[in-house]
């Protein structure tokens, strides 16, 4: 795990309903748990905030780092797509790109994280509009046209957009892998375990399920295959998250506040 990332998913999934702050010996204690070191913690703020990710301040037990709005954004819109709040039906039309000219690989990227498929070099669609769009095109210095499109052919003729659109193949199998490596990590944390264990196992998945915002373009049931992986990997990530996710907040606690001991997770087996 790589100290950026872990640090996007410690501010999204702990940080940032705490005021999108923590002293930088937080972030390092938060780490430590998930073999990241303290140099690589430092290089990697550093880095996050030359990006705009991060912006420095000095709090009451020294210098920290506080979340830029650009970043409490994209957390949030994260946030909402890892623990699927907010979502709404599909109304059977799709949201159609046409570009005048192919992306470049850093835009085609954040137009996957936002849910689009791609139909070639010059299309890309999705089931649901995302706002970013406009901005990332336009960013991108790339012309395009913009359409609400529903196929003539109903459903089956949808359904056909998505296979040329994604590898639903390919997606199944990585939640099934999913499932199969974090079963143990997770179902090793039980009422014996610390909460520093919780924390770290929970970190761990959590960190993998993100994977799948640039994976998943959350498509409706109606789109997708017979017995679909993605609807057992997400009831397994909702129980085991939502098992582990006291003492993980409890270990944050600590962490922040660096006072007390290593407790118990008093955590039932699952």
């Amino acid at each position: 795990m790589q100290a950026r990332s872990a640090l996007f998913d410690l501010y999204g999934d702990y940080l940032r309903s705490r005021g999108g702050r923590a002293p930088v010996a937080a972030l390092v204690r938060l780490l430590a748990p998930l073999g990241i070191a303290a140099p690589a913690v430092r290089t990697a703020v550093s880095r996050m905030v030359r990006q705009g990710w991060l912006h420095p301040m000095r709090l009451g037990s020294g210098p920290g780092y506080l979340l830029t709005p650009k970043a409490a954004r994209r957390l949030d819109e994260a946030s909402a797509r890892i623990y699927r709040t907010g979502r709404s039906g599909w109304d059977g039309r799709f949201d159609l790109i046409l570009l005048h000219a192919p992306l470049p690989k850093r835009e085609a990227g954040r137009m996957a994280f936002l849910g689009y498929g791609s139909l070639g070099d010059n299309a890309f669609v999705a089931p649901r509009a995302a706002e970013e769009v406009d901005g990332v095109l336009q960013e991108a210095g790339v012309a395009y046209e913009r359409f609400s499109a529903s196929h003539a052919a109903g459903t089956p003729g949808a359904a056909e957009v998505v296979e040329r659109a994604w590898d639903l193949g390919e997606l199944g199998r990585a939640y099934e892998s999913f499932v199969t490596d974090l079963r143990p990590v997770v179902t090793a944390v039980n009422g014996r375990s610390t909460d520093e264990e919780a924390y770290a196992a929970r970190f761990l998945l959590v960190h993998a399920w993100r994977s799948f915002l640039f994976r998943d373009p959350q498509l409706p049931a109606a789109l997708l295959p017979a017995r679909w992986p993605g609807a057992g990997a997400a009831g397994f990530f909702d129980r085991h998250s939502a098992r582990l996710r006291p003492a993980a907040d409890r270990y944050v606690e600590r962490c922040l506040h660096t006072t007390g001991r290593a407790g118990r997770v008093g955590l039932s087996d699952t």
